[in-house]
C-alpha cells in the first residue's frame, strides 16, 4: 500500500486529490493546505503529492527532516519547466511533474512510478533534462493516453495476461520487478485501465494481445 499526503491551497483541490488517488493500491493519509501540518506525518508518507503553488514550502519541510531521501514527491503544474529546478535539490526517493489536468488513471500512475524510485516527466519535458541525479529511468506521455504500447509494454501485457505475477514476468524478460511495475502502470494509463483485468480486457478488445 502507497501512503500519499496531499498538499493543496483550497478544500476543493484536497478533496479532488483526494478523491482521485484513493484507489486498492494507494491510501491518502492526510492532506493539508499548509506544509507545516505535513511534517507531523512524514515518518508514514511515501508519497507527497503537491500543488506546485505550494512546492517551495514543502521542499524546505522535506530538506530539513531526516526522512530525506525516503520520501517521493509529485508536482501538479500547469508550467511543466518551473519545478525542475527545485526537484533537483532535494533527495528524493522519487519524483514527477503531472500536469494540472492529468486524468485520475495518469496521476495513480505516476503516484505509483515514483514510490519505486522512478522519476517520470511528460515527454514534452524529458528531452530537456539532463542531469546525472537522478536518472531518468522513464517518460509516460500524460497528454495522450491512447498512446500506442511499446514493444516492451505489449510484452509485458501477454505475461499479465497469462496470469504472471510481477516477479515472474521480471525473471521472464530479464528485467526488474521494479521495471514491470512501471510498464504496467504505462500501460494502465495508456489504455485507461483501472486494473490489471481491465488492462488485459482493453488490451483484448484493442487486437494489442490475444488470450
Amino acid at each position: 500500500m502507497i501512503r500519499a499526503f496531499v498538499v493543496a491551497p483550497t478544500p476543493m483541490i484536497l478533496a479532488g486529490l483526494h478523491a482521485m488517488l484513493t484507489t486498492g493500491e494507494i491510501q491518502v493519509v492526510g492532506e493539508s493546505a499548509s506544509p507545516a501540518e505535513m511534517i507531523v506525518e512524514l515518518p508514514t508518507i511515501d508519497v507527497i503529492v503537491v500543488d506546485h503553488l505550494l512546492l517551495e514550502d514543502v521542499a524546505r519541510a522535506i530538506a530539513n527532516d531526516s526522512s530525506a531521501g525516503r520520501i517521493a514527491l509529485v508536482v501538479l503544474t500547469n508550467s511543466g519547466e518551473r519545478p525542475l529546478p527545485t526537484l533537483r535539490t532535494l533527495a528524493l526517493r522519487g519524483w514527477g511533474v503531472v500536469p494540472v489536468e492529468a486524468t485520475s488513471a495518469e496521476l495513480q500512475a505516476v503516484v505509483t512510478a515514483v514510490a519505486q524510485g522512478f522519476v517520470v516527466l511528460p515527454v514534452a519535458l524529458s528531452g530537456q533534462f539532463s542531469e546525472p541525479r537522478p536518472v531518468v529511468v522513464g517518460t509516460l506521455n500524460l497528454s495522450s493516453p491512447d498512446e500506442a504500447l511499446t514493444n516492451r509494454e505489449r510484452e509485458v501485457l501477454e505475461l499479465v495476461s497469462q496470469g504472471l505475477s510481477n516477479k515472474l514476468i521480471g525473471r521472464r524478460l530479464m528485467i526488474s520487478e521494479h521495471t514491470v511495475k512501471f510498464h504496467i502502470s504505462a500501460i494502465s494509463t495508456k489504455l485507461g485501465a483501472s486494473s490489471r483485468t481491465d488492462a488485459v480486457s482493453r488490451g483484448v478488445r484493442r487486437g494489442l494481445i490475444t488470450l
